[in-house]
């Protein structure tokens, strides 16, 4: 972004609407959410903007849409905005619940796609490699968990919950409808893992 042109910094021409630079404004705090400081440059070319316009307004430059109200005087009250929808879900689950970017979804899709084709296409007979899979499963949902927040123990704790309870209902699952599973020649362990790593994906993906 340019450190000088509010508009460049929103990435608006000096021409662009309201409603452009509305949903400029949204795409770059969607794009950044986290990110403290870009957030706060962003509301201050939104502001820059807004100033702007209100002073070509009073100039007769610019005809302003009658749903926007500005006041007559900048320095008596600031411009109104339009209010963010207010978010009725209980604080706790606003607290854990997540809206991932597509690279949030992207990345733990890849990775428990590989381990779970690992986990169907396992044919040892000795030693299986479903240990390892789920070791390197836990460990990645822990790293997705940990790199949205940087809170290391509510991951892990997040993480171990996916894990019991994942293993529970597959192995509940496994045993209850085993024999239409061995026509698939897939183990109650292999099902297990596979239900956990569905499990483990959501968390990565849509809590925090």
């Amino acid at each position: 972004m340019s450190d000088n042109n509010p508009y460049d910094q929103l990435g608006v021409t000096e021409e662009a609407s309201f409603d452009e630079i509305q949903d400029a404004k949204g795409r770059l705090i969607q794009k950044h959410r986290g990110n403290q400081k870009l957030l706060d440059t962003v509301e201050a070319a939104y502001d820059a903007i807004i100033m702007d316009r209100l002073r070509m307004r009073q100039e007769g430059k610019i005809k302003v849409p009658d749903r926007i109200r500005f006041p007559e005087k900048a320095s008596q009250a600031p411009p109104s905005f339009p209010q963010t929808p207010v978010n009725n879900s209980p604080e706790w689950l606003k607290r854990l619940w997540d809206t991932p970017t597509r690279e949030d979804i992207i990345w733990p899709s890849a990775v428990f796609l590989i381990l779970s084709s690992a986990t169907v296409l396992d044919t040892s007979s000795g030693n299986s490699i479903l240990p390892l899979v789920m070791a390197i499963g836990f460990g990645f949902t822990i790293y997705f968990l940990n790199r949205k927040e940087q809170q290391f123990g509510r991951a892990v704790l997040l993480t171990l919950a996916g894990l019991f309870l994942g293993v529970g209902l597959g192995s509940l699952l496994g045993n209850s409808l085993e024999s239409q599973f061995t026509n698939l020649d897939l183990k109650t362990e292999e099902l297990a893992t596979l239900v956990t790593f569905v499990l483990l994906w959501v968390i990565s993906c849509f809590l925090r």
